[in-house]
């Protein structure tokens, strides 16, 4: 049943109905994860979903927080929670299992999928030829107005974020500074922009790689108008991850493992390669679109995940700039 408060509850078997469910806040939508979350229910697990939490409420709770896992969308809101004392050390045989590179240095959380920044672009509206290599080509006065972007959404804040941390807060007010004089298109959500670009309101958007692989998925190739720009050693060619973390505070934290583990095993990780188009950080399989790179042929800034916990100074300079 899905209530007006966005809560799922997903009960286990008739085994282990007696057993106290373990609570798990998702900032990932239900549309994205809730089939895997009935496949986890059809496996015994006994679980209450409440979709569309974010860090900022767990932080409102603290320790009083009735929440046993945190399924965020993003590595910053992680980030938060990590540094606020909040997560759990996570077992051995979970934290091992990402590529370095996408870990975090405490072990308090664990990646679960990757997704690219990239520029989407419709071909009838800019030829590849005239692309530019990073994000400092968006400045060129022949994108004025025919670049979306989303800033009030979490994956542009961490784009802001990382360009902070690359080039420090000075550089990455004067990016945005000059950015926002180009006159881009502000939409709420990444799906939005795709559906800008497709259509030809504008010529470009900046968004993550897997919302046009389920585009593709859903509809075929020939079907969707844009096309894909991977920037490389670039803060546009960001990889970040949606991750998963165990609460300090939980009462059930033996549960609550077997939750990360199952959102790490091989069928979990297809789903999100076959289904949402997110790269998978535990198994080595392709997207279900070809001509997609796979995760290791991606070229992200040196950039440590950890790096991304300040999310409210990316939102304070944002206000600043008038982007927020």
């Amino acid at each position: 049943m899905v209530m007006t408060t966005g809560l799922l509850v997903a009960c286990g078997s008739s085994d282990d109905s007696d057993s106290e469910a373990v609570v798990v806040y998702s900032g990932r939508s239900e549309e994205l994860v809730g089939p895997l979350i009935t496949r986890f229910d059809s496996n015994g697990m006994n679980l209450e979903v409440s979709y569309d939490r974010k860090a900022t409420q767990i932080l409102e709770e603290g320790q009083a927080s009735p929440a046993d896992v945190f399924f965020a969308q993003d590595a910053g809101e992680l980030g938060r929670l990590s540094d606020a004392g909040l997560l759990a050390e996570l077992p051995t045989d979970v934290t091992e299992v990402a590529d370095p590179q996408y870990r975090p240095g405490d072990n308090n959380w664990a990646p679960v999928t990757a997704r690219s920044r990239v520029l989407a672009y419709n071909p009838d509206e800019i030829s590849e030829a005239d692309l530019p290599a990073g994000i400092d080509g968006l400045l060129d006065p022949k994108f004025k107005g025919q670049i979306g972007y989303a800033p009030t959404n979490a994956s542009f804040k961490s784009f802001v974020t990382a360009l902070r941390v690359l080039r420090g807060e000075d550089g990455a007010r004067d990016w945005l500074t000059k950015f926002l004089a180009n006159d881009p298109q502000a939409f709420e959500k990444n799906g939005q922009i795709l559906d800008a670009v497709n259509n030809g309101t504008v010529a470009t958007g900046l968004i993550n790689h897997y919302y046009w692989a389920a585009a593709v998925m859903e509809k075929g190739e020939e079907n969707v108008p844009s096309r894909l720009h991977f920037f490389a050693d670039d803060a546009g060619s960001l990889v970040n991850v949606a991750g998963v973390g165990v609460l300090e505070s939980s009462p059930n934290k033996e549960q609550a493992f077997d939750v990360v583990r199952a959102l790490l095993n091989d069928d979990s990780q297809r789903y999100f390669a076959e289904e949402t188009g997110e790269y998978p950080i535990a198994v080595d399989v392709p997207l279900a679109v070809p001509g997609l790179p796979r995760l290791n042929e991606l070229s992200p800034p040196q950039l440590n995940l950890d790096d991304l916990a300040d999310l409210d100074g990316t939102e304070q300079l944002l206000t600043q700039v008038g982007a927020l």
